[in-house]
């Protein structure tokens, strides 16, 4: 069937999935247990909320893998279309996690808040978030140049968090710096504004991939790109019809096109076939079905 021939696993890009998988997987796991037990050794309840985000970092992490290596099977039978869908199913998976450490971090915060604070000694354990701080700059960096490699939705939110995580492990440290030196209320106060990055990010991450599962359709900047590649193929004559909706991270297009209506099946033929291969060349699209019809003067 040339439609499963045509869309087989592309095994450069499984290859940069498996990598980014091992890297989120190992380095979330090892924060969050370093960072359970800095929390444990301080009572901070920034750094509960720290610890509380980045245990859900590792179970969605654990979700990606299942996600993503059922994201690049090709299509079968069962899924004519793909599975691509599965990948930005990871990603709201991902926004669900992310909501939960949230809701758990803010929770802790205001009920520490309310019952008062003790200053938080600073000490070498405290130091771990500096650290962690340090690891998710460089799990960001990376996770970002594959998530521009695949054009992968959940490797962007993926990249998005680790900044995000970057943001909240220093807005603990400097929390604890602030109930040490200022007012111990500034510990709680830090454990809040990481429970407003988490749900920031969360925000991001559900719009965007509710727009690749519901099947929107390409923006007016981008379907008129997408008319104008058609537009652009020698002997069509004019696009007069075009739909685009996401299946994934990547938009089917379904093109009307107007040729000669003297031209030979083969002309047409290879004249839709071009259309196809300029369409399916540009890297928002996954693939392009194209119908002709005869242009009259």
């Amino acid at each position: 069937m040339q439609w499963i021939r045509d869309h087989q696993p592309d095994p450069e890009r499984d290859q940069v999935y498996k990598k980014a998988l091992i890297i989120t997987l190992a380095g979330n796991i090892l924060l969050a247990v370093g960072k359970g037990l800095v929390s444990y050794l301080t009572g901070s309840a920034a750094l509960y909320a720290d610890t509380a985000n980045s245990v859900s970092d590792v179970i969605y992490s654990l979700a990606m893998v299942f996600g993503i290596w059922y994201a690049i099977q090709p299509p079968d039978l069962s899924h004519p279309q793909g599975h691509s869908r599965f990948e930005p199913l990871v990603g709201l998976v991902v926004s669900i996690m992310m909501a939960i450490a949230g809701y758990e971090a803010i929770r802790t915060s205001i009920a520490r808040f309310i019952s008062g604070a003790e200053a938080i000694q600073i000490n070498l354990p405290t130091i771990i978030l500096l650290i962690s701080a340090a690891i998710k700059t460089g799990m960001f960096i990376i996770i970002r140049k594959m998530a521009v490699v695949t054009d992968s939705p959940s490797l962007r939110v993926t990249a998005k968090d680790n900044l995000s995580d970057v943001l909240t492990s220093l807005a603990a440290f400097f929390g604890i710096l602030g109930s040490s030196f200022i007012h111990p209320l500034l510990d709680p106060a830090a454990g809040v504004l990481v429970s407003l990055w988490i749900f920031r990010a969360v925000y991001g991450a559900v719009k965007e991939n509710l727009k690749y599962l519901t099947g929107a359709g390409a923006d007016e900047e981008l379907r008129q790109k997408i008319i104008k590649t058609a537009n652009g193929v020698e002997g069509v004559r004019n696009v007069h019809h075009m739909m685009s909706d996401y299946v994934g991270p990547k938009l089917i297009v379904d093109m009307h096109i107007n040729l000669p209506g003297h031209a030979s099946l083969d002309e047409v033929h290879e004249i839709s076939d071009r259309v196809i291969d300029a369409l399916q060349a540009m890297p928002e699209v996954d693939r392009a079905y194209v119908h002709v019809e005869p242009f009259e003067e």
